[in-house]
């Protein structure tokens, strides 16, 4: 089954945070706060994807503050931080949610994001995303990690389904 296919089921699209929905890299002050860069161009996809009635999560292994702000920024209703067990989280999510795994797509980039990607009904992953994540990944982005590999998923899902990669100038 070819990812358009399988992106015509999908009803919750669930992201990594670091690596995926940002460039990866960690900016450290003395007093050790960070920060984190993200692409509005993902953040856009991510509205239409909303708008067009498919539910957003965000799964992290990370306890961070800022993952928060950004799934608050973007109104994603679901956000897992610090999951040591992706699969687990995502599992109990759809139960939650009552929808079928295959109904769910997630992309991530790195060997923790490997085991809850083989229960989804579409993966996919940025063009730097590891070798292992590569492979069990229905669809490779030609964009890394924060530039634009969340917003070209969104767009395959959102094709896929026939509706607009648009927005009215007044939304």
């Amino acid at each position: 089954m070819t990812a358009s296919e399988r992106a015509k089921r999908v009803k919750l699209l669930v992201m990594d945070i670091d690596g995926t929905l940002t460039d990866g890299a960690m900016y450290y002050t003395r007093e050790g706060e960070y920060m984190k860069r993200f692409s509005t161009r993902d953040g856009m996809g991510l509205t239409l994807l909303n708008r067009a009635g498919i539910d957003l999560a965000i799964i992290t292994s990370e306890d961070s503050e800022i993952a928060a702000q950004r799934g608050k920024k973007l109104k994603i209703e679901h956000v897992i931080l610090g999951s040591r067990d992706k699969t687990s989280s995502l599992q109990q999510l759809a139960t939650q949610l009552t929808l079928p795994l295959d109904s769910i797509a997630y992309i991530g980039d790195d060997v923790n994001d490997g085991p809850v990607m083989k229960i989804c009904g579409l993966t996919g992953c940025p063009s730097d995303a590891v070798a292992s994540i590569k492979e069990v990944s229905h669809f490779h982005s030609k964009f890394p990690g924060g530039n634009g590999a969340v917003r070209e998923f969104a767009e395959l899902i959102l094709t896929s389904q026939g509706h607009p990669v648009t927005l009215r100038e007044n939304w």
